[in-house]
């Protein structure tokens, strides 16, 4: 049985982060990171991004063993014991601790068909098999809209192959962005040759050799050589349930980063956390609060007592657009657009309540800090307090507002 002052259950960016916060405040202390993937911390992000445009891959590990950390990989944890600091893993392992972080993350959604013929795109192996699907075909299906599905469908697209993007909803990112953008997206990819086909969804795949033959519900049939989902994720709570720790769309923590239960803590994608300017219990999926939340989870376990009020931010590449963003991004909230060039750059305003709930800087940059401030300001705004607050002074605004709930 080995013994850890500190074990993390997690081997993703939040629990690396954590590593590096314990080390910052406690050089000897030993740590264990025990991991369900076969490989060691690297930075995910580059999986949809870096990866694609030509980052080498020995760029994005985290090299976590340098820390001191001993790692356990390729192993689920199926039992924890709060009362005795204990654990089991699915290889018969076991464990004990003084302190432990959850950093379990999330699993992809899956579909009731196609089995192991669909990447649900979410780690590094993931990667490996869609690089190598690449090497040896033309054509792809993506699967889903989002967040995931937009930045794969771009990077497939950028290094020549034929992309076809099915997703349920009218227009990419129809949950995120004012209809008006989004819809502006629908033109923009298929003007980079992605085929788009909305308001469809997939209905079974069939498998010939090397090929997938994909249909969707309205009778549409295409042949492709790889398909990819990214349709969202689910928290793995499971364990922390057995556990009996409180769980809510996430394991419930504190402003401390503790749950329910003494000396164990959670943090990254599985952590629900009361987000300062928001004002309400959140989960957030994103790198920036991975690294962060994770790093002052670590200060936590190592007598730190620090308080969690890091307002995160999240960012994506579509081609040569991108963003950087803070807060709730709905399409369902009030919206105020201010554009500098028309869906190319600018600053969207997320309005509820006549308070900035969410700020999305649309190629914009250097903004992060007076956007979070926004999402602590009382208001109330209108849009006249708002155009022209977050632009570049030096250069001509053309601001066009859009308001009202967008449905």
């Amino acid at each position: 049985m080995k013994h850890y002052c500190y074990l993390i259950v997690g081997g993703g960016l939040t629990g690396d982060a954590a590593a590096r916060g314990i080390r910052e405040l406690d050089t000897e202390g030993s740590i264990g990171m025990i991991s369900k993937e076969s490989d060691p911390p690297y930075a995910r992000p580059s999986l949809s991004k870096g990866l694609w445009k030509g980052r080498p891959i020995g760029k994005i590990w985290r090299n976590t063993r340098e820390l001191g950390v001993e790692l356990h990989l390729e192993r689920t944890v199926t039992d924890l014991d709060p009362e005795w600091k204990y654990l089991r893993d699915d290889a018969g392992g076991e464990y004990t601790y003084d302190k432990l972080l959850l950093a379990t993350g999330g699993s992809p959604i899956r579909l009731p068909f196609g089995d192991d013929n669909i990447i649900y795109y979410r780690d590094f192996q993931d990667y490996h098999r869609l690089r190598a699907a690449t090497e040896r075909g033309e054509h792809f299906l993506v699967i889903g809209g989002g967040f995931i599905g937009s930045e794969i469908a771009a990077a497939l697209t950028m290094i020549g192959k034929k992309v076809v993007m099915v997703f349920p909803e009218e227009s990419i990112g129809a949950n995120i962005y004012p209809s008006d953008l989004s819809y502006f997206l629908n033109d923009f990819y298929r003007q980079k040759g992605v085929e788009i086909v909305s308001g469809d969804a997939v209905a079974g795949l069939e498998q010939t050799g090397d090929r997938s033959i994909v249909r969707t519900r309205a009778g549409r049939s295409f042949e492709v050589d790889g398909v990819v989902a990214g349709i969202g994720i689910r928290p793995n709570v499971e364990l922390a349930q057995r556990a009996g720790l409180q769980v809510d769309n996430g394991i419930v923590v504190n402003e401390h980063l503790l749950t329910s239960t003494l000396d164990i803590f959670a943090a990254g994608d599985v952590a629900k956390f009361y987000h300062s300017a928001l004002g309400k219990g959140v989960r957030v999926e994103h790198e920036d609060n991975a690294l962060r939340m994770g790093k002052l989870a670590g200060h936590n376990m190592a007598g730190a007592g620090e308080s969690y009020t890091h307002v995160p931010m999240f960012y994506s590449d579509l081609f040569e657009l991108g963003y950087e963003a803070v807060g709730e991004l709905n399409s369902k909230l009030e919206t105020i657009a201010d554009w500098q060039e028309p869906f190319k750059k600018g600053v969207v305003y997320y309005l509820g309540e006549g308070r900035v709930r969410g700020v999305l800087l649309w190629n914009v940059s250097d903004c992060l800090p007076e956007a979070r401030a926004l999402l602590s300001a009382p208001g109330p705004f209108r849009a006249a307090d708002l155009i022209g607050r977050l632009s570049n002074e030096d250069q001509q605004v053309t601001s066009m507002v859009l308001m009202g709930t967008n449905k």
